[in-house]
């Protein structure tokens, strides 16, 4: 029986380079898109996705995500005795969320080292990992989609998105050839190789992964058993290369709109898009995108 996946790690100790002066004394996860910080969209995605247990790895200067999701009692006086219920419901929703638990990256040295980490948090058992720059708008959360992939098959998944050939070098890459799923051959593929940021004429397709995988524990062992890459950085594509040796791959191209909010420009898309879809928002703010002499 396929063993069900409770905890959702997030790596969360890059230092925001692309967005600094902002991220110099805030974190980028803490980053607001409309009112929400952009690490909350992700963890609202596990939970809807039916994964309750946070495992947020943090480092220097993070102590902000931290505070974010625990229980601020002098916000909540305060909003108490000024009667704004919605406003005390809403914040009291941010720490009632799901259970957190933190674990430390003292140093940077790449995604893989950052899940590695969170081993001792994680045990023996399946998770995933969610990366909150990559906000994905869909009708089923795209957590869920690799959630009913790995059930089907009791292997680790990884979301997919096609990827123009010239933006392709950004990415880790995937050869990989189509299964049958469901009757429909044209999401499902069995990976067949991966390979981190290879150059435009190098790359093996144009199928990139997308920051949401659902693992098996044996992604500790490999990221064990591997050498450090460029930079002494520990990536998780290398471990995940070393993982297809001994146990099959799947990749599955998610249904729904991905923004890579890491970038300034995905950013500013995530926000105008989204505060466009708010039904408290969206009526006036498209009435003023109109008004603009563009």
């Amino acid at each position: 029986m396929t063993r069900k996946v409770r905890k959702a790690v997030f790596p969360a100790a890059g230092l925001g380079t692309r967005f600094l002066p902002a991220t110099k004394a805030m974190p980028k996860e803490m980053l607001p898109l409309v009112d929400k910080p952009l690490i909350q969209y992700g963890v609202e995605e596990a939970k809807h996705s039916g994964v309750q247990n946070i495992i947020i790895v943090t480092g220097r200067g993070k102590s902000a995500i931290e505070d974010h999701f625990d229980v601020s009692f002098e916000l909540e006086h305060l909003l108490e005795t000024r009667h704004k219920k919605d406003l005390l419901a809403t914040v009291r929703a941010v720490s009632d969320m799901i259970d957190v638990a933190y674990i430390r990256q003292k140093e940077a040295l790449g995604l893989g080292h950052a899940v590695l980490r969170a081993h001792e948090l994680v045990g023996e058992e399946p998770f995933a990992v969610i990366l909150s720059d990559d906000i994905i708008d869909a009708e089923t959360p795209c957590l869920r989609q690799l959630l009913d992939v790995y059930e089907f098959y009791s292997a680790p998944v990884l979301a997919l998105m096609e990827v123009p050939h010239e933006n392709i070098s950004a990415y880790g890459v995937v050869d990989a050839e189509p299964v049958a799923h469901n009757g429909g051959r044209d999401r499902l593929y069995r990976i067949r190789n991966l390979v981190e940021k290879p150059k435009a004429a190098d790359a093996p397709s144009n199928l990139a992964i997308i920051g949401r995988y659902v693992l098996t524990p044996e992604i500790f062992t490999s990221l064990e058993t591997i050498q450090p890459g460029s930079g002494g950085e520990i990536q998780l594509t290398d471990g995940l290369k070393h993982m297809l040796r001994s146990r099959p791959i799947y990749g599955y191209k998610f249904e729904g709109k991905r923004y890579d909010a890491g970038d300034k420009q995905g950013f500013l898309q995530a926000t105008v898009e989204l505060a466009l879809k708010r039904h408290d928002l969206g009526e006036d703010f498209r009435r003023y995108l109109k008004d603009l002499k563009l």
